[in-house]
């Protein structure tokens, strides 16, 4: 698997293309926009990590022209920590995740790897895991075969973790990702949330699939 990165922040740059490098990636790097558009233009890459903060050409802007020449490589943005407009703009301009800095490792990881394991060729309207079926098109949710209501804002949720299965998402994550920019948080509303739907997924039904994840938040997975 060939991944770019590029970033130019230099330490960052080259930690990364180490680490990933020694998990078996075959790593380019670049510190520039333009550059980025060299090598996406000269190779093929699995995925792309792009910081938005760039010199010549900004992440974004890469971005959005790698889709209008239909490049569908799937790319990650690296944000910075409070640039909420960034992350929007990114997402519209077609980015399939981001991440902000400051980031652990590991997560990045996990995400390349979701990335790897989606189909390019269409988008997903199904998702299974176990006997759990997730319709995005329908909002139809079954369990062994047996259709289980759904409110909207369940579903939300279960959309959100059914699409990033196996990682773990923090409350802040879920509240970003499911709330409008004016909802204060402060409060156990994400909690009451998974204890909905937790009971309508997993109570009578095995395996269990949404798990809690102590200090760090849920996950959807079957375990083992």
């Amino acid at each position: 698997m060939r991944i770019l990165i590029a970033e130019d922040e230099k330490d960052l740059n080259q930690i990364l293309t180490a680490r990933l490098t020694a998990e078996h990636y075959s790593v380019d790097s670049c510190y520039d926009g333009q550059e980025a558009l060299d090598y996406l233009a000269s190779a093929e890459y699995d995925a792309a990590v792009l910081d938005i903060m760039m010199p010549a050409v900004d992440g974004l802007t890469v971005l959005r022209r790698m889709r209008q020449r239909n490049d569908r490589t799937p790319v990650i943005l690296l944000t910075a920590k409070d640039s909420i407009e960034d992350r929007v703009k990114g997402l519209d301009a077609g980015a399939n995740d981001y991440l902000v800095k400051p980031f652990a490792f590991e997560e990045l990881l996990a995400r390349i790897r979701v990335l790897l394991r989606r189909p390019e060729e269409t988008p997903k309207t199904c998702y299974r895991i176990a006997d759990l079926e997730v319709h995005l098109d329908t909002m139809q949710v079954t369990r062994g075969g047996k259709e289980i209501k759904l409110s909207g804002k369940e579903f939300a949720l279960l959309r959100y973790m059914v699409q990033n299965e196996g990682i773990v998402l923090s409350r802040d994550r879920l509240e970003e990702h499911l709330w409008n920019f004016d909802y204060a948080g402060g409060s156990n509303v994400i909690d009451v949330y998974i204890r909905y739907l937790r009971k309508k997924i997993d109570e009578g039904h095995e395996p269990k699939l949404l798990h809690t994840v102590r200090g760090a938040g849920y996950v959807l997975k079957v375990e083992g």
